[in-house]
């Protein structure tokens, strides 16, 4: 085993599963909304502060980085999980017991490799050693201090014949803070299959686009999604991919459209002058439906 034993250690018997999960994944609107997970597909070892009007949100890294996009399929397995049991009046507990088996498979991996296996146990490790402090409310309560998404990680193992361990059972202990938001507020939103075959950029915009528009087309400003997103490209840049993902259309459930818009007020330049500069705006909207009025503008908190 490598240092994730720091994280996953061995036990000598199985659990009672709390798997598999039936139906699709799904996910708390906070963690939608705002850029909990960096973008960039290697975990990073510096620190993120995010601030947006009013909202906070503090990242600081464990020993092996901090928790990325694809770790994040991770957390919303386990949302999706205790989704389920509130569905089912079952009796709901931070403690989730699932196999990795029923991970990939809701996740779309249909024969995972010893490297999926790697990343996994990875994953549990940077999703347990990050740590987060924000304002935002969850059960109508604000977390002071930091937390860990996963306040614990274990996973049961399988001696093979040849030597090598097969990873059977995980057992997670999910965060107060995103417990709290899934069991009293239920702001959970189901997520398209085609999710998962998205790049992290396109993910960010699908589940922008899927916490906001709620039946109907909306609109945000291209500097507000930046930061909404967590791309640290200058605006310039970040335009010109949101250009590439508009040409290749592959968001699920939402179209998106980059456009130019003349503001009614005319701007001021450095000199003091009037100018006309459009400003750009990003639309989406729901796939089959077009908006008879205008678009919703989208505003900065969830």
């Amino acid at each position: 085993m490598t240092t994730s034993q720091a994280v996953v250690a061995q036990q000598g018997s199985l659990f009672d599963t709390d798997s598999p999960l039936y139906g699709k994944m799904r996910g708390e609107r906070s963690v939608m909304d705002f850029p909990f997970f960096p973008l960039s597909k290697i975990a990073t070892k510096k620190n993120i502060d995010y601030q947006l009007e009013d909202v906070t949100i503090q990242i600081r890294p464990g020993a092996t980085g901090i928790a990325t996009m694809y770790d994040k399929e991770i957390i919303l397995y386990v949302a999706s999980l205790m989704a389920q049991q509130i569905g089912d009046d079952a009796k709901i507990e931070r403690d989730f017991t699932f196999t990795a088996h029923d991970f990939f498979r809701s996740t779309g991996v249909s024969r995972p490799s010893k490297r999926d296996y790697q990343r996994f146990t990875d994953a549990l490790e940077r999703l347990q050693g990050t740590q987060i402090k924000t304002n935002i409310e969850t059960g109508n309560e604000i977390e002071r201090g930091w937390f860990s998404w996963l306040s614990e990680a274990r996973a049961n193992y399988k001696k093979m014949a040849n030597g090598d361990e097969q990873l059977r059972i995980v057992k997670v202990r999910l965060c107060e803070w995103l417990y709290r938001a899934i069991q009293r507020d239920g702001q959970i939103y189901a997520y398209h299959n085609d999710y998962f075959k998205l790049g992290t950029i396109e993910r960010r915009l699908y589940e922008i686009a899927h916490c906001h528009c709620e039946g109907e087309q909306v609109e945000m400003p291209l500097d507000l999604l930046s930061a909404k997103v967590g791309s640290t490209a200058d605006l310039r840049k970040f335009k010109q991919h949101l250009r590439e993902i508009e040409t290749e259309d592959r968001l699920p459930e939402y179209s998106m459209t980059v456009t130019e818009v003349i503001p009614s007020e005319p701007k001021l330049n450095s000199r003091g002058r009037k100018i006309n500069t459009p400003d750009t705006v990003v639309v989406f909207t729901p796939r089959g439906k077009r908006s008879p009025s205008p678009a919703r503008i989208a505003s900065v908190a969830a």
